[in-house]
């Protein structure tokens, strides 16, 4: 808008004395003096705009209640603000304010006053004269401290100080009696004062990512309190008072020392909900009782290695040093568990279970299953053979153990030494403890070898920990039984017999021991929750006879539920076939043929030879991932979850893959000696059809924690663009470069400057097509928003107050507005999905009475909610009955007993800033 325009605009609107403007997005760069002329002006819209400053006439607007400037470029505020003595609400996220002026006390009616997202450092002591209001939003801001005059803001309802640098909180935040939300995550507190146990009206605080090792008993006051987040914090004890808490109704204390299992704790993904407050609580105060718990003086040895390399023996020698070794040990068959015994020398027994895993190749893709934290790992290697790769294993372990510890045993057969560059690897690896010798026929190093072992496992940091007593009692009894399996019920019948009585409690134990390795209890599976198989070496033992068996190996992989009655026909397999193939597929070992029921294929017993096909090289969209370390399995992973996709179901092979769909191909290929798996695509929908597979090679990839990989973007140039080997970028660079506003870059090969936006949008679905979502595997933010049209204006409301965001590339937004006409709007749908971090509900009762709704949009949301952590967020725009759905489950933006049509304008505008900034928070997590 251009400033005479603007001029205009003013006039007419002080000849009409209108008392409401909106001059939001208009691009204005100033706002000039005669602004003073609308002195009947009540709301003033400014938002998105290029603003830099405001002219003291702005004063002049004496009968202004509403002043929107969020989403500008202010770096001060003029005196004369301060004469707006009728200001109810004050936005101003999203600028570039290091300070304010003293004036702002003057506004004595003002109710909300958002401040997030700026440069402030500090407040001046004004701001206590704001006794009104009732919300101050203060995140993402440069704070290390408040004045004590926050005291007086008596009336504050909600206060959010997250993302800020606050080593303590001054003793006046007590004076806060009216506060419901309290916001405090991301700063550096060490200590909580007790004064906030003043606060009796709090119903959430927010402490997570502090400093805290203690809180103060006071906090067992807050008795309205009913959400608690200390997730990322050194507490490694609560006070009793913490259990005074009535309505507490969900407690994060993950990523803390406290002495509670993390299985307790709930998932290590802080995406996911925190576990059971009860059981926590539960659980902790039973183990702070001595007498009602038992030291678990337990742990894991897992032997990893190459074939053959003396894995077994080992495993054999350390259970009994005078154990005969044969002259040709048989290999493991996927993998066995042995009890080791020793005594501590405080006089506690201590178990040990060595977990010897079969070394060949075809094994190697169900470690990922039980290699797990808080374990000792031993890398043998046979130094006849020499054929150990040191890195890879030592990365396996890295990965998918949490950097657990890890021992090399170097087994000198014939007392052939083997040399190991000790000091490069521990350089590289910094789990790598010791390397020892030994000669396991002669026990020449044996001794010192299970000194060592000692030494390391009594030290893993769950040793010691006190378990209830009754769990203990269960699962030695569980131990005691000589089946390998026992049904569900047959498992609560075990436990009241042994005084666990509540069923709570025994699916905690069963998740519990699950999760340690102990038994597989699959309590979300529809089939596999019926059954607890006590020996997982037993399940295990029984999916490689299949994957061993010599007629599925000829077969290329194939094999049928007739095959699979044969392969299973012994006794202790015959009543659990069904349940034994469900775990193959749920181990992503085999898939079902679509179109031939009953008949499987598991990928990696697939031909090594490529098929012949054709392929069209012209105009191919390519995508190469490269790795710093390349974990087996990767690709036939991918085959099994696309296995719908493999064109005409024979298109596949061991390390690759070719899919099919809707006039689209695309060929996946695994190099795994370069480290690399590069994808093309040709035909009419080649964006779509490589959203899908970056989205299902994301997931693969999440699932190993600290992997490093690269995107790879080819070079679009003249030179680079019909070629099948073009110059390729790093996704990384490119969006470092586009978010710095550099938008050119020069290609390598062919010298040429390129556009970098070109070059992402060429390959990806970005913001900038927007009739399709922006995917991004390495920083995924796109929020999706589902919503009946019915409520379209409320979406409409909703696309404002997020628009700063977006303009400032923090998030896109996706609904179906952008599917274009003509578009396929299932695809388009499962694209934007596929795409989306964080998914946003517009819940009326015309969403909830909604067909389209309930059979296309929601059940995707909700899987992908359960599997893959996204995040769901909820609005409750009218009264609804919410609770009769899956959406009940999940925590609303804003109280369902206040939706957003019940509030006035003022409450209205504070409700979506606190939905916008939970709606951020989810993103950038």
């Amino acid at each position: 808008m251009t400033n005479e325009e603007l001029l205009e605009i003013i006039e007419q609107a002080a000849k009409d004395k209108v008392t409401e403007l909106d001059l939001s997005g208009k691009g204005l760069k100033t706002l000039p003096a005669e602004i003073q002329r609308l002195t009947k002006l009540q709301w003033l819209d400014l938002y998105d705009n290029q603003l830099s400053s405001l002219p003291g006439e702005i004063g002049q607007l004496t009968n202004l209640q509403s002043l929107y400037l969020y989403g500008n470029q202010l770096s001060s505020l003029p005196r004369e603000i301060g004469q707006l003595t009728n200001l109810q609400s004050l936005h101003l996220s999203f600028n570039k304010l290091s300070s304010l002026p003293g004036e702002i006390g003057q506004f004595i009616n003002l109710q909300t006053l958002n401040l997030s997202d700026n440069q402030l450092s500090s407040l001046p002591r004004e701001i206590g004269q704001l006794t009104n209001l009732q919300t101050l939003y203060l995140y993402f801001n440069k704070l290390s401290s408040l004045p004590g005059e926050i005291g007086q803001l008596t009336n504050l309802q909600s206060l959010d100080l997250s993302f800020n640098k606050l080593s303590s909180l001054a003793t006046a935040i007590g004076q806060l009696t009216n506060l419901q939300s309290l916001d405090l995550r991301l700063n550096q507190l060490s200590s909580l004062a007790t004064a906030i146990g003043q606060l009796i009206n709090l119903q959430t605080l927010n402490l997570s990512g502090n400093q805290l090792s203690s809180l103060p008993g006071e906090i067992g006051q807050l008795t309205n309190l009913q959400s608690l987040y200390f997730d990322n914090n050194q507490l490694s004890s609560l006070p009793r008072e913490i259990r005074q808490l009535p309505n507490l109704k969900r407690l994060d204390l993950r990523r803390n020392p406290v002495p509670i299992p993390p299985e307790i704790l709930g998932s290590k993904n802080l995406d996911e909900d925190p576990g059971d407050v009860n059981e926590i609580l539960d659980f902790y105060f039973r183990v702070e009782d001595p007498t009602e718990t038992e030291p678990l003086y337990e742990a894991k040895f897992l032997i990893v290695g190459e074939g053959g390399a003396g894995k077994t023996s080992l495993a054999k020698k350390i259970k009994d040093e005078t154990y005969q070794l044969q002259p040709e040990e048989k290999s493991t068959a996927g993998i066995d568990v042995i009890q080791w015994k020793f005594t501590l020398p405080s006089g506690q027994d201590f178990r040990v279970n060595i977990w010897d895993f079969g070394g060949q190749e075809i094994y190697h893709h169900t470690h990922q299953f039980f290699l797990t934290e808080r374990s000792l790992y031993a890398l043998v290697a046979d130094t006849r053979q020499e054929n150990t790769d040191f890195p890879y294993w030592l990365k396996v372990v890295e990965l998918l153990s949490d950097n657990s510890p890890v021992l090399i045993i170097k087994n000198e057969k014939q007392d052939r030494q083997c040399q190991v560059n000790e000091r490069q690897l521990r350089g590289e690896f910094t789990n790598l403890k010791e390397t020892l010798t030994t000669n396991l026929d002669t026990n020449r190093g044996l001794a010192e070898i299970k000194d060592t072992i000692r030494q390391y496992i009594s030290k893993l940091p769950h040793v010691g920990t006190p378990l209830p007593k009754l769990w203990v009692r269960v699962r030695a009894a569980l131990e005691n039984y000589s089946r390998n399996y026992i049904s569900v019920e047959e498992y609560y019948s075990l436990c009241r017999v042994n005084s666990l009585t509540d069923r709570k409690d025994m699916l905690q134990l069963s998740r519990y021991l699950h999760d340690l390795g102990v038994c597989l209890h699959f309590q979300g599976d529809a089939l596999l929750k019926n059954t607890v198989i006590l020996k997982p070496e037993w399940g295990t033992s029984a999916v490689y006879k299949v994957l061993d068996n010599q007629q599925v190996i000829k077969n290329k992989g194939r094999f049928s539920k007739q095959d699979l009655a044969h392969i299973w026909q012994d006794v202790e397999y015959a009543d659990m076939q069904d349940e034994l193939l469900h775990l193959m597929m749920r181990f992503k070992l085999c898939y079902e043929i679509p179109g031939n029921p009953e008949n499987y294929i598991a990928p990696h017993l697939l031909s090594t030879n490529q098929p012949d096909y054709n392929w069209d090289e012209s105009n191919n969209l390519i995508l190469r991932y490269t790795y710093d370390f390349m974990p087996k399995g990767i690709i036939t992973r991918f085959i099994v979850e696309m296995h719908s996709l493999i064109e005409q179901q024979s298109l596949v092979w061991k390390t690759g893959v070719v899919l099919s769909k809707e006039q689209t191909r695309a060929e996946v290929i695994e190099q795994y000696n370069q480290r690399e798996i590069k994808v093309r695509v040709a035909g009419k929908r080649k964006k779509e059809l490589l959203t899908v597979i970056t989205h299902e090679m994301e997931k693969i990839h999440k699932s190993y924690e600290r992997l490093q990989y690269q995107t790879l973007v080819p070079c679009n140039c003249d030179k680079c663009k019909e070629s099948q080997m073009p110059y390729s970028y790093p996704l990384k660079e490119l969006y470092e470069f586009r978010d710095a506003g550099d938008y050119q870059i020069q290609c390598r090969k062919g010298r040429l400057m390129v556009d970098v936006r070109r070059l992402i949008d060429d390959v990806f679905l970005t913001s900038q097509n927007p009739q399709i979502p922006m995917y991004e595997p390495i920083t995924r933010n796109q929020v999706f928003i589902s919503y009946s049209y019915q409520d379209q204006h409320w979406l409409t409301k909703l696309q404002k107050h997020l628009k700063p965001m977006i303009r400032n590339q923090t998030l896109v937004a996706w609904d179906d507005s952008k599917i274009q006409p003509g578009a396929k709007w299932r695809d388009e749908i499962e694209n934007a999905l596929a795409a989306a971090k964080v998914a946003v509900l517009l819940v009326s009762p015309d969403f909830l009475a909604s067909d389209f709704i309930a059979d296309n949009e929601l059940p995707p949301l909700l899987d992908a909610a359960e599997a893959e952590g996204l995040t769901i967020i909820w609005i409750p725009l009218t009264y609804s009955g919410y609770e009769e759905t899956e959406i009940e489950k999940y925590q609303s933006a804003h109280p369902p007993n206040q939706p957003l049509k019940s509030l006035n304008s003022a409450q209205e505008d504070q409700a979506w800033m606190n939905i916008c900034k939970k709606i951020k928070a989810a993103i950038v997590r």
